[in-house]
């Protein structure tokens, strides 16, 4: 049987650095069926809610991971331990529940598998990972973003 992972925002919790979600339905009705288990990175990592938003500056997660890029807030504080940690205590929440497919939030410089803000908090993306994906990449797991899941079930 499939185990999900999912972002914490997509299933209703408010924990985006905002103080909101990005509730999914669809998603929401994974945990409630018990198919799936719930994380913030972020959160995990120690960070408040709300908090300022923070981007990758120098790369993305992979180069976070081997420290040649770091996580800043809004605000100039470098948060990148506070994201490593978020990372690890995902990787270990996966392990634990055998997860099979991880879905996590789409932009996020944790969770997103394709696109992040490139550093300059102007709005501006660029192609590349967040730092939980990149470290869950590392162990194997493929990891997509909401739109892409909820596509794949449109098109079954």
């Amino acid at each position: 049987m499939k185990k999900y992972l999912i972002s914490a925002c997509l299933i209703g919790e408010n924990v985006r650095y905002d103080g909101k979600n990005c509730l999914q339905q669809q998603l929401k009705q994974l945990i409630e069926t018990g198919q799936a288990v719930t994380i913030c990175p972020e959160v995990s990592g120690e960070l408040s809610t709300p908090r300022p938003p923070a981007e990758i500056v120098g790369g993305d997660g992979c180069d976070v991971l081997n420290h040649r890029a770091k996580v800043m807030d809004a605000q100039g504080n470098d948060v990148t331990q506070a994201f490593i940690l978020g990372a690890e205590k995902t990787l270990k929440l996966a392990q634990k529940y055998q997860v099979t497919h991880v879905i996590l939030k789409a932009n996020s410089p944790s969770c997103s598998s394709n696109m992040i803000y490139d550093g300059t908090f102007t709005g501006q993306k660029t192609q590349g990972v967040g730092v939980t994906t990149a470290l869950l990449e590392q162990h194997g797991f493929q990891v997509m973003t909401e739109d892409a899941f909820l596509k794949q079930l449109e098109n079954k």
